[in-house]
């Protein structure tokens, strides 16, 4: 049976899920409910200092549907916690006590004060929490007061801040950067370099959902007005993973340990982001989509992955991805890929051709012997995929590498084995060696 236990900066929990700061971990009953369920570990909903802000009462959470009713995007503009810091802390204080094996992080979120941030780090850790995670990510209510992303936006304020935190906390530090920047890397490295000691992203993305066109209004709308909010959910996945992912290569944050967050819902999710380096995994619209206990699934499934691929714990695949990703410049480009479609499982749809007829290279023939018949022409053929990707009958269409000795029917060459891209490549002005 595979081991599913973690030690993330020395923070132990019986699995890698954690439940991400969100309204799902507002409250002691919800927490409790969660590590009931299963789940290894939470991330306290944000606090902040009092009064405590005020969410509206109106609509909080949109969502975007996919054609079969499936919940694929999702937007909040719930604010931080609007219950008082004391009785968050006296909650938090309960839980961990009474759950001493599960992970218990607290998100913070205050002004960029030193004396602001020093007063909240001792209060939290009266309370026996495990760890801090810096809230530097929210997109909406926050960043207007100079909080949230406005600080994740700005990579001298996140290692100032990070250095106060190390200064004046003995836990751990996690810094929770925004995806609403240009390049992810740069408040990563100023998050190493403030002394953090872990990451974990995304947050989410501003966004607007949509507007009602009866009316003529963002929606969804409180009183006739909207505002944008932060947008999560499977949809953000690929973004999520390739933010990770750039941290997980780059030289200057190569190493630092990551906990991943965006769209993750099955545990195929989670072991995508473990493969990508992260040490665990942080869920939110999942659980409030389908409760709590989708926790149990996810736990089989990744377990019974690791079985089928003799992985007895985390470590024999974390991060073993990383180093396949490369920059666009460093893709073979001797490789040669051609679709094939297998004729016992294709359905006769036509997509393929539809698609790569009108948009592609008009490579699938619709016909063989006067029938209808979707096969491939190779002398037109360039491996892009798009035949693939929108075939409705998963594994009818695959791609096929040729192999040293067959000749491209497209171009005539000869495959040979050998490696070159585009630093190289004659027709690059730039190439390596040119005068």
């Amino acid at each position: 049976m595979a081991d599913l236990s973690t030690n993330f900066l020395g923070i132990k929990s019986p699995n890698p899920f954690w439940l991400a700061s969100a309204p799902p971990t507002d409250k002691e009953i919800n927490v409790r409910r969660a590590f009931e369920a299963g789940w290894g570990g939470v991330v306290w909903k944000t606090l902040g200092e009092d009064p405590p802000v005020v969410n509206v009462n109106g609509p909080r959470y949109a969502t975007l549907w996919s054609q079969d009713r499936r919940v694929i995007g999702f937007n909040n503009i719930e604010l931080i916690s609007d219950r008082p810091l004391q009785t968050n802390l006296d909650e938090i204080a309960r839980v961990k006590r009474d759950f001493p094996d599960r992970a218990m992080v607290v998100s913070l979120m205050v002004p960029v004060n030193e004396l602001a941030w020093r007063n909240i780090l001792s209060r939290v850790a009266d309370t026996g929490a495990d760890g801090v995670e810096l809230n530097f990510g929210c997109p909406h209510g926050m960043s207007e007061r100079g909080m949230g992303s406005a600080v994740g936006q700005v990579p001298e304020y996140i290692q100032q801040i990070t250095e106060w935190c190390k200064t004046h906390a003995k836990l751990p530090v996690i810094v929770k950067l925004t995806p609403n920047i240009t390049d992810v890397r740069i408040p990563a490295r100023a998050a190493r370099a403030g002394g953090a000691d872990a990451v974990s992203l995304i947050n989410t993305i501003n966004s607007v959902m949509g507007v009602d066109l009866d009316r003529m209004i963002m929606s969804p709308s409180t009183d006739g007005l909207g505002s944008h909010g932060g947008y999560c959910g499977p949809a953000v996945k690929p973004i999520a993973l390739n933010m990770v992912a750039e941290i997980a290569r780059d030289a200057a944050t190569a190493g630092l340990p990551l906990s991943g967050i965006g769209g993750i819902t099955t545990w195929r999710d989670a072991a995508e982001f473990i493969a990508m380096g992260c040490g665990t995994v942080q869920v939110c619209t999942a659980a409030m989509v389908y409760g709590f206990k989708i926790v149990q699934d996810l736990c089989s499934g990744l377990s019974n992955f690791m079985d089928e691929k003799g992985y007895t714990s985390l470590d024999d695949f974390r991060g073993r991805a990383v180093p396949t990703v490369k920059n666009w410049n460093q893709l073979n480009l001797n490789h040669v890929d051609k679709a094939v479609i297998n004729q016992d499982s294709c359905i006769q749809c036509g997509r393929c051709h539809v698609v790569c007829e009108d948009t592609s290279h008009q490579a699938i023939w619709a016909t063989k012997d006067g029938q209808r018949h979707f096969h491939v022409n190779d002398a037109e053929c360039v491996g892009c995929n798009l035949c693939v990707s929108i075939c409705p009958v998963p594994g009818t269409i695959t791609m096929r590498a040729l192999q040293p000795g067959e000749t491209d029917a497209r171009t005539g060459r000869v495959i040979d084995g050998s490696y070159a891209n585009w630093t190289t490549h004659p027709n690059n002005p730039m190439r390596s060696g040119c005068a």
